[in-house]
């Protein structure tokens, strides 16, 4: 792994230094045709001309890339520089010294090798170009000669120390930027692997519809819903008339059911645009330059798997019933027979009692059961909240205005809920016959009051003061015969929650602190 990583950094160096020889080989080229032109190497035309071909020469010897496989990129970028500040010191003492310009080269050099080259030995070629410089400019001081001031090469020297530091600053911010460039590449192939994975295999048809009319990309799930081979290509008026208009066929959140494709399946059709231009967005266009991208979804599919789980459903309802009605009808039958037996009144009259008690108990089960079948037979109208409340409370209250002081009403005269009437009436007759069953019993203990929502929503909440649901008891509350009373059914708020569901309406249970808090919201109007 050691090997990969450092013949990876090699290859990614190969690159900038490639760049850099040509560089070399242009200045090279330079010193030897135009260099005397240029009015350098005036005070040793010989070698400086010596000095421009030994360039070219090196230049042309160590810039192959086969140089680099066979010493390393690490020693040929040593070597290079080495030569290039040595070569750059002699022609610069040949042309007169300082003045000359050499050093401005020099500093272009040590900021591409510093670009290049690694770890501390930007340092190295820096410290030698200054020690380089300064000897040329020494022994021309000592040698009697033009000297330049000191000061101005001591500035010189300082700059290479910071162009080769900055230089390897920079490469490392590249190198750096480069390596996240490829992490964040290669997650996204992955990701995108993934995405290509999921469409492929999941159970909708995906269609990405471009602004023509065709069909550019489709999973194989699309095709096979639409009864087709392949949909690749295709222009969706030619697979179904239907998709002449595909916002109005694949219209709303919802989408909607039509039956498409040769197979002719019932499919829900949703449509969505995948790109929208800036400027479209503000003409107002939408989505209409772009492509759309529209979901397939077998409905067929989704009625067997919905009837499947009714079946299910029926199937434990039934057990749950059959075993339920077992311990009634066990109490009816063993009092009819001692009625037979009994000859003393008083002990006939208490059978009979339970003759009664649990024939209403099973006549009671069978009626819920009942109205749970008739859940989908709705006639929804705008129901007013606050009459019909204080119509089924009174039936609450016929014992006198003690009992109906025990609930407080509190709903606005113009509340409406749209509601079938018989199943509003079934839902809060459980809701405040379980109120009336748990509360204190004190006046106001049993709570009724509607609330008005945002959206057009209302709800209606029944809170009680009782000793609340145990903690064991709430994830078990809508569950059928379910029941804490000894005389309940354990079908009310399972039935209730079947009938508010079917009224496109909503009960769930609130809080229980101190007492339960049913609320039963739906819309205002149908």
């Amino acid at each position: 792994m050691r090997v990969a990583a450092e013949e990876r950094r090699d290859l990614a160096r190969r690159g900038p230094l490639r760049y850099l020889n040509l560089f070399r080989l242009i200045l090279a080229g330079l010193f030897v045709v135009a260099g005397l032109e240029l009015n350098l190497g005036t005070d040793a035309p010989q070698v400086f001309k010596a000095a421009a071909f030994a360039y070219l020469a090196a230049v042309l010897a160590f810039g192959f890339p086969d140089a680099a496989r066979r010493f390393g990129v690490d020693r040929i970028i040593t070597m290079q520089a080495v030569i290039d500040i040595c070569v750059l010191t002699a022609m610069m003492w040949a042309s007169g010294g300082y003045r000359s310009g050499m050093p401005v080269l020099m500093m272009v050099v040590l900021a591409g090798v510093g670009l290049v080259a690694e770890g501390r030995m930007v340092l190295f070629y820096a410290a030698l170009a200054t020690v380089a410089v300064l000897t040329e400019n020494v022994w021309r001081f000592v040698a009697g000669e033009r000297a330049a001031d000191f000061l101005q090469v001591a500035f010189v020297c300082t700059a290479f120390f910071g162009i080769a530091i900055t230089a390897r600053f920079l490469a490392l911010r590249a190198k750096a930027n480069e390596s996240l460039a490829v992490q964040r590449g290669e997650a996204l192939v992955k990701q995108q692997a993934v995405n290509e994975r999921i469409i492929h295999d999941m159970q909708d048809g995906v269609l990405v519809v471009a602004a023509d009319g065709v069909v550019s990309q489709a999973n194989p799930r699309a095709a096979e819903l639409l009864g087709l081979s392949s949909v690749d290509g295709l222009r969706l008026t030619d697979v179904d008339e239907n998709f002449a208009d595909v916002p109005n066929c694949c219209s709303g959140p919802e989408g909607s059911l039509r039956r498409l494709g040769p197979a002719g399946k019932l499919l829900r059709c949703r449509a969505v645009g995948a790109q929208k231009d800036e400027q479209d967005r503000a003409d107002g266009q939408g989505a209409a330059g772009g492509e759309t991208v529209i979901y397939l979804t077998d409905f067929e599919e989704i009625q067997t798997h919905i009837q499947q789980l009714k079946l299910a459903a029926l199937g434990r309802l039934t057990a749950s019933m059959a075993h339920e009605i077992r311990n009634p009808l066990s109490a009816v039958t063993q009092a009819a027979e001692l009625l037979t037996e009994e000859k003393r009144g008083d002990v006939q009259v208490r059978l009979v009692r339970i003759i009664n008690d649990n024939a209403r108990r099973i006549e009671h089960m069978i009626r819920d059961v009942l109205a749970l079948g008739r859940r989908d037979e709705t006639l929804p109208e705008a129901l007013p909240l606050a009459s019909f409340a204080c119509g089924l409370i009174d039936e609450f209250a016929l014992r006198g205005g003690a009992e109906r002081a025990i609930f407080a009403i509190d709903i606005p005269g113009d509340a409406t809920f749209a509601v079938d009437r018989a199943h509003m009436h079934q839902i809060l007759d459980n809701l405040i016959r379980n109120a009336r069953r748990y509360c204190s019993g004190g006046p106001g203990s049993v709570h009724v009051y509607a609330r008005v929502e945002a959206g057009g929503r209302v709800a209606v909440h029944v809170v009680d003061d009782g000793p609340g649901i145990a903690a064991a008891d709430l994830p078990r509350m809508f569950e059928p015969f379910f029941t804490t009373h000894p005389k309940g059914t354990g079908l009310g708020l399972y039935i209730s929650r079947e009938l508010a569901e079917a009224n496109g309406a909503t009960l769930e249970l609130r809080d229980n602190a101190p007492g339960a808090h049913f609320v039963l919201t739906g819309r205002s109007q149908p």
